[in-house]
């Protein structure tokens, strides 16, 4: 019981670790909320239970040795799907409205756009092949109880610690229409360096 419960308290921590950093999934979130409200856009932190799927399992069959080519490609497509996003996020920043407006291609595509965003960026894929990946594939030697403890601890602090973001970044953006529009040309342009600097990052190999 002991070795279960200290798998669920790392699972935990990374979990939190990896709610907090910053990256093109979180500056998706913001951009998102900004245009379309909180109440539409908390749905969309769980995609990572989603997007991780194919992840964690590739993660866990290489371990640690996905090339570093593989890497540098999903840094390419994925610094041009945020740039595309960011420009979007650009044209509508300084738009109002009387309530959230249904996102473009409903929630559906929302989802999808979060889902890809996550699975396009080399954080989880780096996350999980030097971190995570490892220890779920040790605790799964020890016993499953274990490696699920693991990954409940992680995802629940995870998903909810982004969750937790996106609303205190929606009552931030209700001080008035001016500052939402700032909040929203603010998450626009983080998204916009962060697709530059990954396309740069791919294309460069550094």
């Amino acid at each position: 019981m002991g070795a279960i419960f200290s798998l669920f308290t790392q699972g935990v921590t990374l979990g939190f670790s990896a709610a907090v950093s910053p990256g093109p999934f979180q500056a998706f979130l913001f951009a998102h909320a900004s245009r379309h409200g909180v109440r539409r856009t908390l749905p969309l932190a769980l995609a990572p239970l989603v997007s991780d799927v194919p992840i964690v399992a590739l993660v866990l069959l290489a371990l640690s040795r996905v090339p570093e080519g593989f890497l540098r490609g999903l840094e390419v497509g994925g610094g041009a799907f945020l740039l595309w996003l960011a420009l979007g996020s650009f044209r509508t920043a300084g738009e109002t409205r009387a309530g959230p407006a249904a996102p473009p291609g409903g929630a559906g595509g929302s989802f999808l756009r979060a889902v890809l965003v996550n699975a396009t960026g080399p954080g989880p894929w780096i996350f999980w092949s030097t971190v995570c990946g490892p220890i779920l594939a040790e605790a799964w030697r020890g016993s499953a109880a274990g490696a699920l403890a693991f990954l409940l601890g992680f995802y629940a602090l995870l998903v909810g610690g982004k969750a937790a973001l996106v609303a205190v970044f929606g009552l931030a953006g209700r001080i008035g229409p001016r500052t939402a529009r700032g909040l929203g040309l603010a998450s626009a342009a983080g998204m916009a360096v962060m697709g530059a600097l990954q396309l740069w990052r791919g294309l460069s190999g550094r």
